[in-house]
């Protein structure tokens, strides 16, 4: 059963132009029950934002900036994020902003339990890309989608907060840690513990379309196949000279 997102999107700190990759991204994990966007709907910056909003039936929520320097966008969102959460109504949220004072929430919402989902740019502070589950970066996406570049140059000038030498790193300890006594453990069991510890960690971010293929890139790695009761795994062991 597809589970059930309240997607709340700060129209004040990121793009229309994403808004065709929020939903595809989302798709993958489950069904937008609450599509809502907050800001300002009086200023003529959000004109670009209000074309696309009856195209993906997206709920706007006005919010006037009562004083000079304070968002009451986040506040707005904040509440009825809270408000949503009570109602008991859906699995988890996809918070879209590249703003840090969403941090608190995405945690508070994870502490009840709900999958956090957070979209933003590569500028997203770390703290908040940490406390979400997982963190999809919509610049590095859309570039990719958007342009002809290699996607190993777009990776290395993005300004990952999880570089591929991280990633090289956490995966040699992973198998040091759970491999058999042969060195060796599904790349599958792998994967997901990257995700878990890297919330922002996407294959698509280094240039691959699948994990295996980022993996063998390191060379310092082993990947063997096998069929078990007629299905295909992969697994992976350190390498005995280490690249």
């Amino acid at each position: 059963m597809d589970k059930h997102f309240a997607v709340l999107i700060d129209a004040d700190n990121v793009s229309d132009k994403y808004i065709k990759i929020i939903f595809d991204e989302l798709s993958t994990e489950g069904v937008a029950t609450y599509k809502r966007i907050y800001g300002n709907w009086t200023s003529v910056s959000m004109s670009s934002w209000k074309d696309v909003l009856l195209e993906y039936s997206i709920t706007p929520i006005q919010q006037y900036s009562y004083t000079t320097g304070k968002n009451a966008t986040d506040s707005a969102m904040i509440i009825d994020a809270m408000d949503i959460l009570y109602t008991g109504q859906v699995d988890g949220f996809c918070i879209v902003s590249s703003d840090s004072d969403f941090t608190k929430l995405a945690s508070r919402l994870r502490e009840s339990g709900k999958t956090v989902i957070g979209m933003g740019e590569t500028k997203t502070p770390q703290p908040f890309i940490k406390a979400c589950e997982k963190f999809k970066y919509l610049d590095v996406i859309g570039e990719k989608e958007s342009s002809k570049k290699k996607i190993e140059d777009i990776s290395k000038t993005a300004g990952l907060k999880t570089s591929a030498e991280d990633i090289k790193k956490a995966v040699s300890a992973i198998i040091d840690d759970i491999s058999d006594e042969d060195g060796w453990c599904p790349l599958s069991t792998v994967g997901n513990i990257l995700t878990k510890r890297f919330p922002d960690f996407d294959v698509r971010n280094y240039g691959y379309k699948k994990l295996t293929p980022l993996i063998a890139s390191y060379k310092k790695f082993t990947l063997r196949s096998e069929v078990k009761n007629g299905v295909p795994l992969i697994f992976v062991k350190n390498s005995v000279q280490q690249a």
